[in-house]
């Protein structure tokens, strides 16, 4: 490294920790709202798929003593049973977000709805009644519908993502789409680098697959790594399956639904396109 009046050169030890960080590996950071590059008020973006109302995840009231609640079938109750009801809701049109399995306001109030289309006694549980006028009108909810694989739709492809085969990220709707001769084949929910470590836009191709990679650098579990662009990759992060959007990565792309990054996985090649995008 050359020196200037026996100083080093300060713009050559800023590039040398910029290669170091670009080094194969990420691991996950805690941002605040401000630290997830993505607008968090005017054009606002969800924090976390199908994140309840405020009034939907609040703590369920005590029950009064000598009642004994069913479970799933009342507000203030959480399970499987609360996750198939919003289902099959949500079929009808009454429950416009992802399930949940919390039985909270929006629940109730979507099962009064349903109740009063039945001509049913307005309680908002979910009882006997209720149940058998529900299942006669809907169809036993599948695995997608239980589990959602995004809390927002796609949304439009960009347009170098419409032929052959591409693996299309969107930071407008933090998803990821594996779109094959233009038609989704699969779509999971995604989580970006922060402002101070942002994921890379433009067009790659996959270099390197390694389904148990851990970070040379951070030492951090990166299974079903697909590298992109120089250590920046799409991997599963159990870290966003845990905190969701209240952290971020540093740089590369996590994916939360493990079941979903494995086929995807197993599917890229490598050479495969991949698009980021706004």
């Amino acid at each position: 490294m050359r020196r200037k009046s026996g100083r080093p050169v300060a713009g050559a030890v800023l590039l040398a920790a910029v290669v170091l960080a670009a080094g194969v590996g990420c691991r996950p950071v805690t941002v605040t709202g401000a630290g997830t590059g993505v607008p968090e008020s005017g054009g606002r973006l969800p924090t976390a798929p199908a994140v309840p109302s405020r009034a939907h995840t609040a703590p369920p009231s005590p029950v009064p003593p000598g009642r004994a609640r069913r479970p799933g079938t009342e507000p203030g109750t959480r399970g499987a049973q609360v996750r198939e009801l919003q289902a099959r809701l949500t079929q009808l049109g009454l429950f416009d977000r992802a399930p949940t399995g919390y039985y909270g306001a929006v629940t109730t109030a979507a099962v009064r709805a349903f109740q009063k289309r039945q001509r049913l006694a307005l309680s908002g549980a979910a009882r006997t009644a209720t149940w058998k006028a529900l299942r006669s009108h809907t169809h036993r909810p599948s695995h997608d519908e239980l589990h959602p694989p995004t809390s927002r739709p796609v949304g439009t492809l960009d347009r170098r993502c419409l032929s052959g085969r591409v693996i299309c990220l969107s930071k407008k709707s933090r998803t990821l789409a594996w779109v094959v001769d233009g038609k989704v084949v699969s779509a999971m929910d995604v989580r970006f680098g922060s402002q101070f470590t942002p994921t890379r836009e433009g067009t790659f191709r996959i270099t390197f697959k390694s389904p148990r990679h851990v970070s040379t650098i951070y030492h951090t579990a990166m299974p079903y790594a697909m590298f992109f662009s120089g250590g920046q990759a799409v991997h599963y992060s159990a870290d966003f399956a845990a905190r969701g959007y209240r952290g971020a990565s540093h740089g590369c792309v996590n994916v939360r639904d493990k079941r979903r990054i494995a086929a995807l996985f197993a599917a890229v090649r490598k050479g495969t396109r991949v698009v980021v995008h706004r």
